[in-house]
């Protein structure tokens, strides 16, 4: 066996001198963490006993960048190739593939690495080494794998002019594009860390970005979550008082009534990252962009794409996910509509019950509480009710939503949607008594101790407060701005604006953080319908409710107003300033209004415009767009169109959120489309839509729930928090006990 030890002990940093840095650091926030790395890296090992073991395909520069790695590390650098097979085989990599063949060679090469080990060495593997399990399966057991991820388009260059045209396991027959795409499943399969390597990115360049994503993936203990109403001076670094990614899933709400936010912002994308995915799938850029937002500590790489592929596979009707189509002019539709429940909610309520039941401990029941405006209900109530069975056991989903302000199709989804876990309460009043109340209820300790204590149940939050609900929404904006780059439409780097129908604000603080990320979006337009609060917010900087009723309008999922996410974009421009936050939304609570300061309207203003839509308008711009496209926009898209077209300066391309499909409010469609047979069956009101050959088409998952029989059955409680913990209570009893 051949065994490789460092030429000199590597010293390992202690979790106690970490967490020792990461205090002073948290105490010193000026000081760039680029300079504390720098000045621990000098005189700390980064692995230990570990290998990084850099992998990726032939030409991905793995030689190369894991000499430079090994040179700063001052540890041993292993190629497999040279070092390892030929040094076995006694023959060149090539001669043994000459002489055993693509199918033998592969296996010959696993055996070499099973009988090989090292120790604190950076390694280099062979581009098809992670074909073989058993071989990447010992290799992981002592080591840290990282994923050169190198464009294909670039690969195919490389080798070209290093004058190679054949690799490992092309058959005749079989392009080199085509066995460099297939090989990218056994890479995703075996890597730890992910890093991006774009076109003309210098080895030294990788070798930083490999040494940055190693220190991020060892140091855990530095991504943590503050809530939006926490002052800096009260902020504890009590190791048992931080909040990581997995506590965050679970909570929801921070204990002093704020939002979780992280507390080192989200992660920023280079231009030639960015670049990297322009080429890729919506899953792949998923998996990319979210890698980077969940550390691995609490979900593992290859976790976190299994939930992806189950979120984002048959259940959507498009293969593109999110696609985005022209509409007119310098206006792009980006079509979010293709869930399993039609709207927008689908990106992440795929998602987030599986990231949920990962996170929460085995030991405990969970009853999951929404409030929904429309369309979260149906997604939430589908989302979790697609759980592996184990799971439905022990997490079960409770809805409320205002009976009578919902569309029927709306109460007819989220009804039908129902299953053995999820249950949905109409609720006699509006959303923001619903979301107001479900808040009341997770502060209220003594109501949540006592289920904990009495059932073993514990509440948990999947409406747009929950921080695990806005990163897939990130990932669609960003993907819709990098699809304009794929069309030629245009080039990087070119601004774009986006205008985003706006109630809860958790849509355009997704487009904002995207922003931050490094995606060039210019302005994000708030789009209002008739509850216009945030239009007036975002021109004066007053948030005023009194005097205020709730108008119910033909897009009720906008029909919002208290914005729930607004906060965390204060909290934000605020520069985390967690006792203004707590005074605004003290004097919101008490006092009915709160104003910002000028220097934050005006912050706010460099990166919001709004304007509202009144429902004569909205439309009038449905049958507008029909007569001269053909395509039939939902009310919630039309009071978008009609912002975006007086807002826009036509300067740049504005990608419009079409954030549900036509048919969860056909009623508004029928009228809107002038059509004078109206029937009051939701049902027939599709049929008779589908029945004028509409682009696009009925959504088939919305017809197949509404076919469904006892669509009328559902529990309806008043609007008292009493009555709602009663409702609660008894779930608990019926499904846990």
């Amino acid at each position: 066996m051949l065994h490789v030890v460092p030429y000199q002990p590597l010293r390992l940093i202690t979790q106690n001198s970490l967490t020792s840095m990461c205090f002073k650091l948290m105490l010193s926030r000026p000081v760039a963490f680029a300079q504390i790395w720098k000045s621990w890296f000098s005189s700390h090992s980064l692995v230990g006993n570990k290998n990084i073991i850099l992998m990726g395909p032939p030409g991905a520069g793995k030689t190369t960048v894991g000499r430079i790695v090994g040179q700063k590390l001052d540890c041993p650098v292993i190629d497999i190739d040279d070092d390892v097979l030929e040094t076995t085989w006694n023959m060149s990599v090539s001669e043994k593939l000459q002489e055993v063949g693509n199918e033998q060679f592969l296996e010959e090469e696993g055996k070499a690495l099973l009988k090989f080990s090292a120790s604190g060495s950076v390694i280099s593997l062979t581009g098809s080494n992670p074909m073989h399990s058993a071989g990447m399966q010992h290799m992981k057991k002592n080591g840290i794998v990282v994923y050169l991820d190198v464009p294909t388009t670039v690969i195919m260059s490389r080798l070209k002019s290093m004058k190679v045209d054949r690799i490992v396991g092309q058959s005749p027959g079989i392009s080199l594009k085509d066995i460099l795409q297939f090989r990218k499943q056994f890479y995703k399969r075996w890597y730890d860390i992910h890093v991006l390597c774009g076109g003309d990115i210098a080895a030294e360049v990788v070798a930083e970005k490999v040494l940055d994503a190693v220190k991020r993936y060892q140091n855990s203990e530095l991504e943590t979550f503050i809530s939006t109403r926490s002052s800096r001076s009260g902020r504890s670094m009590e190791k048992d008082s931080r909040k990581y990614f997995s506590d965050v899933v679970t909570e929801g709400l921070a204990p002093d009534g704020g939002l979780f936010v992280p507390e080192r912002g989200l992660p920023e994308f280079t231009a030639g990252e960015w670049q990297s995915l322009i080429e890729a799938t919506y899953i792949e850029r998923a998996q990319v962009i979210l890698e980077r937002c969940v550390h691995p500590a609490d979900i593992p790489a290859s976790k976190l794409a299994e939930i992806i592929g189950t979120a984002y596979g048959e259940n959507f009707t498009c293969s593109k996910i999110a696609p985005v189509r022209h509409l007119a002019g310098n206006q792009f539709l980006l079509e979010l509509f293709h869930g399993p429940t039609a709207s927008f909610k689908d990106f992440a309520l795929q998602m987030v019950p599986h990231i949920f039941a990962y996170c929460i401990p085995r030991s405990c029941n969970y009853l999951v509480l929404v409030a929904t405006s429309g369309d979260t209900g149906s997604a939430v109530l589908d989302g979790f009710s697609r759980l592996h069975d184990t799971d439905k056991q022990r997490i079960a989903v409770m809805n409320f939503f205002p009976e009578d302000g919902v569309s029927p199709i709306q109460k007819s989804q989220m009804i039908g949607c129902q299953k053995e876990n999820a249950w949905s309460v109409g609720v006699k009043s509006d959303f923001d008594f619903c979301q107001t109340a479900i808040k009341q209820i997770f502060t209220n300790s003594d109501y949540t101790g006592f289920l904990t204590v009495e059932y073993g149940t514990a509440l948990a939050a999947a409406n747009s407060i929950n921080w695990t609900r806005l990163l897939p929404q990130i990932v669609y904006h960003a993907s819709a701005y990098l699809d304009l780059v794929h069309q030629d439409i245009i080039p990087f780097g070119s601004p774009v604006d986006v205008c985003i129908p706006t109630g809860n604000f958790g849509n355009i603080l997704a487009a904002l953080y995207a922003k931050m990320m490094g995606i060039p979006i210019r302005k994000c337009i708030c789009a209002s319908n008739e509850n216009n609060v945030l239009t007036d917010f975002v021109r004066t900087g007053v948030y005023d409710l009194r005097g205020r009723k709730l108008i119910p309008t033909f897009s009720p999922a906008v029909d919002i107003l208290k914005s729930s996410n607004l906060e965390r974009y204060l909290h934000l421009i605020a520069n985390e300033d967690g006792q203004l936050v707590t005074q605004l939304y003290n004097q919101l609570e008490n006092q009915g209004h709160f104003q910002l300061r000028k220097d934050l309207l005006e912050k706010l203003q460099q990166d919001l415009v709004a304007g509202w839509c009144s429902e004569e308008d909205c439309l009038a711009a449905i049958h507008s767009v029909y007569s001269t496209t053909g395509y039939i926009l939902d009310t919630h898209t039309a009071v978008a169109k009609v912002v975006a077209d007086r807002l826009q300066d036509r300067t740049c391309p504005i990608i419009i959120s079409s954030t549900a499909h036509y048919s969860k409010c056909a009623p508004a469609i029928l009228r809107a489309l002038r059509i004078a047979e109206i029937k009051q069956n939701p049902l027939s009101q599709l049929h008779l839509l589908s029945s004028y050959s509409p682009l696009p088409p009925v959504h088939w998952g919305l017809l197949e729930t509404l076919k469904k029989k006892g669509n009328e059955d559902h529990q309806v409680c008043a609007a008292d928090m009493g009555m709602l913990m009663s409702c609660i209570e008894t779930l608990i009893q019926n499904h846990f006990m």
